[in-house]
């Protein structure tokens, strides 16, 4: 029962036969609190292998150390779903021969199933483990909850290595992954600091303008015809969308309505609305605060979901196609309402699309909120510099000056319209802007590509060129 359990990171890199030009994974539940990518990727260079492929679901400021990975050529290609400033600047002057592919939430272990994108080793951080490598995100001192994103990687890899700071007796109650598709499991002294998961970026805003756009879009929900008894929600983690939530909480109650779910990544504010009867379930894919990861493991309507059934197209059926309503942020919105969530307003790459692009695809309403103008640039431009939602997937975009509605939704144009909501062409909202911004000139490209943006289809959407 024990042959699975060996004594070092080394020891199981060597195990499991890693040899240069191959691929390896990392998920990212620990989020900025995570020490493993970082750990086994100086073991990997200390063992002199090189020219890997590294598919890891997200980066992150923590894993800017891959930067001199990336220059002694131990890592030469990069799969993810998003990256941070702290690597995507990086990237974006020019650091990597071959481009990064973004790819979606969805996107990912959709390629991974299909063999698209195969796995050599994937390096599972587990808060709780056993001898066997029966694993678990919710218990132990570094729980982070969900461990939704590493089912694809311990179902279809080559080989699996469980990393675990806190190992336990077989068989450990409430695993998430079982032991059968584990080949080796590592104790260490810690995998990760779980207040990392939490980020400036998940917690509600007390800006005046991104109150007044929470509000606005709630109202966008009230009179879309959605909100009834069976509602689904998913709201990401930024402030103005998390006050959102707040004041739907409060229509949800005062109304009466009890919808069916709220999906993706779980806060403590969708905790607040599971327990105060807003929703039947939770469909938790990732935890994004520490309330978040108390719930997953306390209350069983608080469900873990894998990335396949949240959101991959290869699957039978996904959470994604069942939503009613999505909440999103944006970077950019062109006068098509493409979406940019992957470069900032200087081209470079600070971001991704995540599930952004897989949950505007399946809601039957897919809201985007953003200021009409961040530090002087205007939000709304004529062509977005990097499509990572395409406008055919976006229905609303709700500012603190309006609410533009994409012509494909004339229903909804009209509900907006009858109820009173300030309804404004989107290119009316691009010149507001510029009347009080100017027109910014747009960032100076030099041709060669850095990024590929991958739709959730495995299609090219977009390409991302250095700054």
């Amino acid at each position: 029962m024990n042959g699975k359990l060996v004594q070092s990171i080394r020891e199981a890199i060597a195990l499991s036969g890693l040899k240069s030009g191959m691929s390896i994974s990392f998920h990212h539940h620990l989020r900025n609190g995570d020490y493993t990518l970082n750990r086994v990727m100086n073991e990997i260079a200390a063992m002199g292998i090189r020219e890997l492929t590294l598919n890891a679901s997200s980066i992150f400021d923590t894993h800017a150390p891959l930067e001199e990975h990336i220059r002694n050529h131990v890592v030469t290609k990069i799969n993810t779903n998003y990256m941070s400033a702290a690597l995507g600047h990086r990237i974006s002057e020019g650091l990597m021969d071959a481009p990064v592919d973004f790819r979606t939430h969805g996107g990912r272990p959709r390629d991974i199933a299909l063999g698209n994108t195969p796995i050599d080793v994937a390096f599972i951080a587990a808060p709780t483990a056993d001898c066997a490598g029966n694993c678990s995100g919710k218990y132990g001192p570094s729980a982070c909850g969900s461990l939704g994103y590493a089912f694809p990687d311990a179902m279809y890899a080559k080989k699996v290595i469980v990393i675990t700071d806190n190992l336990v007796p077989y068989p450990m109650k409430g695993w998430s992954i079982p032991e059968i598709y584990v080949d080796y499991v590592v104790e260490v002294d810690a995998i990760g600091n779980p207040a990392g998961i939490v980020s400036g970026t998940t917690r509600i805003t007390r800006d005046p303008v991104g109150l007044i756009m929470a509000e606005t879009a709630v109202k966008v929900i009230q009179h879309s015809g959605l909100l009834q008894d069976g509602f689904s929600f998913q709201t990401g983690a930024g402030g103005a969308s998390l006050a959102a939530a707040s004041f739907l909480k409060d229509v949800m109650l005062r109304d009466g309505i009890r919808g069916s779910f709220a999906s993706g990544g779980i806060t403590g504010y969708l905790v607040d609305m599971l327990s105060a009867g807003c929703f039947e379930s939770l469909m938790d894919v990732q935890c994004f605060d520490l309330k978040a990861v108390e719930s997953i493991r306390t209350n069983p309507a608080h469900q873990e979901i894998s990335a396949m059934q949240y959101a991959s197209p290869a699957a039978a059926s996904a959470v994604v196609d069942k939503l009613d309503v999505v909440i999103l942020g944006a970077t950019e919105v062109d006068t098509d309402f493409n979406v940019n969530v992957h470069t900032d307003s200087s081209g470079m790459i600070m971001g991704g699309s995540g599930g952004h692009s897989d949950t505007a695809a399946g809601a039957k309403l897919a809201m985007i909120i953003a200021p009409l103008f961040r530090a002087r640039l205007p939000i709304v431009t004529d062509h977005v510099s990097c499509i990572s939602t395409p406008g055919r997937d976006i229905d609303v975009l709700v500012t603190q000056r309006g609410v533009a509605v994409n012509p494909k939704n004339q229903e909804l144009m009209l509900r907006l319209k009858d109820a009173g909501l300030p309804v404004i062409p989107i290119d009316e909202l691009k010149t507001m802007a510029e009347c009080i911004t100017g027109k910014p000139n747009k960032p100076v490209r030099s041709g060669r590509t850095v990024a590929n943006v991958i739709y959730r289809d495995g299609t090219l959407m977009d390409t991302i060129q250095s700054v």
